[in-house]
């Protein structure tokens, strides 16, 4: 099918606009809010250090095999394309199918929570004796991501610069202030070795919790993807700004959560659900609170306009492949976006905001995702036997190694997610497995087509 010049998007990102969609993904709510479930559940602080440092090798074995895919393939949709040369128009559509009940519309409501109850916190309101008024916020901050991104790629990749800017500079500040304000603040390298009594043993079970905690912090690394048809010099720019911007992230996350057990014993760790805010506190009194707050709200906006930069093109591409309706493949007129996909996307997100919680979100999120990650990562090795002649501007370092060991981490983290918590993994699962039978469907409607 060839795609008409309404159904084809600019290429108007460049390197650092990439790099920036990578980091300003990826660094969204999650460092802030999960090391408090990680630390209930694995109480001793080398061992979370760990499961972080583990989870940075797992996504940058995910990084290195999407930078090839990326360099392969590099058309909008990301995930959906890798899929679909990989294994058919079938799985293809299964992944987008979930991308549109499950996976971005959960990542949209979860970041957007975020923002609200810090919004809330900044000044001085009770996020929690305020629900509604929190969830609203959140909604509100979609609807003007959508806008923005509307009105154009480099508008919505321009503030994720920005905002990426501010929340990376954050992060560093809270660790420099640590390292060097910490010790006359009762921060001590006793915290980082020791583990309360009772908390030295721990399950495999409750590590792979923590785990899937520690992923969805760092989901993100692949997601500049979606935007592949729109990233200049594709060849050499994608696989770039996927590599550098996940190996940012994974050095700016052990150092942070270093700060973090650093200046705070584990166990309080565990009982700070805003564990950043705890930190700042006892660094900088109130005004580091509120300071905090504020960097937070700011994270949580960058990611949430990040998320909105690539998530439709799943749905556009898909669209534009006759597999959704064809007005999902329409890019507006002056503005050169897909501004239908857009708005689906915000509508999705506002909806699941005002109906599940952050942790329902965020659980919902990792479960579906990843198994396409995988999916994705097998994918490579599968066209490297099958499609040799494909351009490859850049081949994984440490094949197969690599994508092997992504593959086998998530196939874990999967079975541990079946008996740790059967039905809602089970749940989860079969409504991604359903994408299957409703592709069959939906390839005899001529609207789709």
């Amino acid at each position: 099918m060839r795609k008409s010049d309404q159904e084809v998007l600019p290429r108007q990102l460049g390197l650092w606009s990439a790099i920036a969609v990578v980091v300003g993904i990826t660094i969204g709510s999650g460092i802030f809010r999960a090391p408090a479930g990680i630390a209930r559940l694995v109480p001793n602080p080398l061992a979370i250090l760990g499961l972080w440092a583990l989870g940075g090798v797992l996504s940058l074995c995910g990084a290195l095999s999407f930078a090839e895919l990326g360099g392969m393939l590099p058309e909008t949709g990301g995930f959906y394309a890798w899929l679909r040369e990989g294994w058919g128009r079938p799985v293809a559509f299964a992944f987008g199918w979930s991308e549109l009940v499950l996976i971005r519309a959960s990542a949209l409501g979860a970041m957007a929570i975020v923002f609200g109850e810090y919004t809330l916190r900044s000044f001085e309101i009770d996020p929690v004796a305020h629900v509604i008024a929190a969830r609203a916020i959140a909604a509100a901050l979609i609807g003007f991501a959508a806008v923005t991104n509307i009105l154009g790629a480099r508008l919505g990749a321009g503030i994720v610069s920005v905002s990426t800017a501010a929340k990376f500079s954050a992060l560093t500040l809270l660790v420099l202030a640590a390292a060097v304000l910490g010790g006359s603040h009762g921060a001590s390298v006793a915290h980082l070795v020791a583990a309360p009594a009772n908390g030295s043993q721990f399950s495999a079970g409750a590590v792979g919790v923590a785990l899937a905690g520690v992923l969805y912090t760092y989901d993100g690394f692949g997601d500049v993807s979606f935007n592949g048809g729109e990233v200049a010099n594709p060849g050499r720019n994608l696989p770039r700004a996927i590599v550098f911007g996940t190996v940012a992230v994974v050095l700016l996350y052990l150092a942070t959560n270093a700060a973090y057990h650093y200046v705070l014993p584990v166990d309080a760790v565990a009982r700070s659900p805003l564990v950043a805010a705890d930190v700042m506190h006892a660094l900088f009194g109130r005004p580091g609170v509120v300071a905090v707050s504020v960097f937070v709200m700011i994270s949580s906006f960058s990611a949430v306009n990040g998320a909105m930069l690539a998530a439709p093109r799943v749905f556009f591409a898909m669209a534009a492949d006759g597999l959704f309706f064809r007005p999902l493949a329409l890019v507006h007129s002056r503005y050169r976006t897909p501004y239908v996909a857009i708005l689906l996307s915000a509508v999705l997100g506002m909806a699941l905001v005002m109906s599940r919680s952050f942790e329902s979100l965020a659980n919902t999120f990792v479960l579906a995702a990843w198994p396409f990650y995988a999916l994705s990562v097998a994918a490579l090795m599968r066209l490297r036997r099958t499609r040799p002649d494909l351009a490859r501007p850049y081949r994984v370092a440490g094949y197969p190694m690599v994508p092997s060991i992504f593959v086998i981490g998530v196939v874990w983290f999967v079975i541990n997610a079946l008996v740790s918590d059967p039905i809602a993994t089970i749940i989860t699962l079969t409504l991604v497995v359903i994408g299957v039978p409703i592709y069959f469907f939906s390839c005899t409607r001529a609207e789709f087509r």
